[in-house]
């Protein structure tokens, strides 16, 4: 499973993450808006995934292990409030 609830509560996404985990992902962030992902074990993330994170903005915790996403997707998913 790449996208899981880790032993702490938080929403944790690991490996490869394909677009079959977007709808996973957005609804354990619906269900727990203020619980953080962490994405320091992911590798590669489909754009369904980008796009869940960007809408939803979840507080994110560590790096996400694709370099690419690693300077853009942070900044455009903080939220407004912040």
């Amino acid at each position: 499973m790449t996208v899981r609830r880790d032993e702490n509560g938080k929403i944790a996404l690991e490996g490869d993450c394909g677009a079959e985990d977007a709808e996973t992902l957005l609804q354990m962030i619906l269900a727990t808006p203020a619980v953080p992902v962490d994405w320091t074990r992911c590798g590669e993330l489909h754009t369904a995934v980008v796009q869940v994170i960007l809408a939803a903005k979840p507080p994110l915790l560590g790096e996400c292990g694709d370099p690419w996403l690693r300077p853009w997707v942070p900044p455009a998913a903080q939220s407004s409030t912040e």
